[in-house]
């Protein structure tokens, strides 16, 4: 039996792809969209329209004001405020900045080593930190 390549030929030249475009449509309505939400987008260069609670990074107490606030960091051992060594108020892992620390001054965390480094102003240097209270 003969196999005729000829008739075969033709049928696949004559036949259509059927090319279906509805899933490339939506690709390419979905990128377009992404597109222009992207593109709309304004850096703001400018803090003006902020209020300074909103551009502190000093957390806010729900009960009042405090003039310590509670660092925490797992496996914490060692604490340095302007190179003096003030370990000895670590409670739990944790420690009391006071906040014009946070304000004023500089903290450095390094969880991998377990350390905080602070530089405060010379004036709390003595009342930088101070042991966590349980109040």
């Amino acid at each position: 039996m003969a196999i005729d390549t000829k008739r075969y030929k033709n049928k696949l030249q004559q036949s259509m792809p059927n090319i279906n475009i509805v899933p490339l449509l939506d690709v390419i309505f979905t990128i377009m969209i992404f597109l222009l939400v992207m593109l709309s987008q304004q850096p703001t260069n400018t803090v003006d329209h902020y209020s300074p609670d909103q551009i502190s990074a000093k957390p806010v107490s729900s009960s009042g004001t405090s003039e310590y606030y509670l660092i925490p960091l797992s496996g914490l051992h060692k604490v340095t405020v302007n190179d003096v060594d003030k370990s000895e108020y670590i409670r739990d892992s944790s420690i009391a900045v006071h906040t014009r620390v946070m304000d004023e001054g500089q903290i450095l965390i390094d969880s991998s080593s377990g350390t905080i480094t602070i530089e405060s102003p010379k004036d709390i240097e003595d009342k930088a930190v101070r042991a966590p209270s349980m109040s």
